[in-house]
């Protein structure tokens, strides 16, 4: 398979090969194989929009798929299978991690647990240039809200992880 390296290449992949490279970007699979069929992008700026309508068109089922391919802040490991691009751009995500107190990433476990047991999801938030004592306050935050609320915002972090990897995928972050 070719390797993604700018939106002509992306463009030129084959409807499976586009498909498998963009999941890396999203876990949901409508999301990836709509993205897929939609080519080719003009633009890095089309593909992006593009990108946001076809995720807020989605269903929650979908969101929940794509919520299934990160691992839980302070985690290595996603509950779907990924590939190793992501688990390597999880890891830069969650870089803020790294100087966690054992105290915090303790309260970061406790409290991923109690919002994993309230809404059914794991708590997702784009952690790119977070601290963990951050990723902690939004998650206590978070845990104050109704299910519907939380579920709308999970998604709206979910689609700024898509746009910073699909930026990634093009080489152009």
């Amino acid at each position: 398979m070719q390797t993604v390296h700018d939106l002509a290449s992306l463009n030129s992949l084959t409807a499976a090969e586009a498909a498998t490279e963009l999941r890396q970007c999203c876990g949901s699979k409508r999301w990836a194989d709509q993205m897929s069929s939609d080519r080719p992008y003009e633009t890095v700026e089309a593909l992006l929009e593009h990108a946001d309508h076809i995720w807020w068109s989605l269903n929650s089922d979908d969101w929940l798929e794509a919520f299934r391919s990160h691992p839980k802040i302070g985690e290595k490991r996603a509950s779907d299978n990924v590939s190793a691009q992501s688990r390597h751009w999880s890891g830069q995500e969650q870089a803020g991690m790294s100087s966690a107190s054992q105290e915090t990433a303790d309260s970061l476990t406790e409290l991923n647990r109690a919002y994993e047991q309230k809404f059914g999801f794991i708590f997702i938030i784009c952690a790119t240039g977070k601290s963990s004592a951050e990723m902690l306050a939004a998650l206590q935050e978070r845990l104050q809200h109704d299910s519907d609320t939380e579920l709308r915002l999970a998604a709206a972090e979910q689609a700024k992880i898509t746009a910073l990897r699909l930026k990634k995928l093009l080489n152009s972050a």
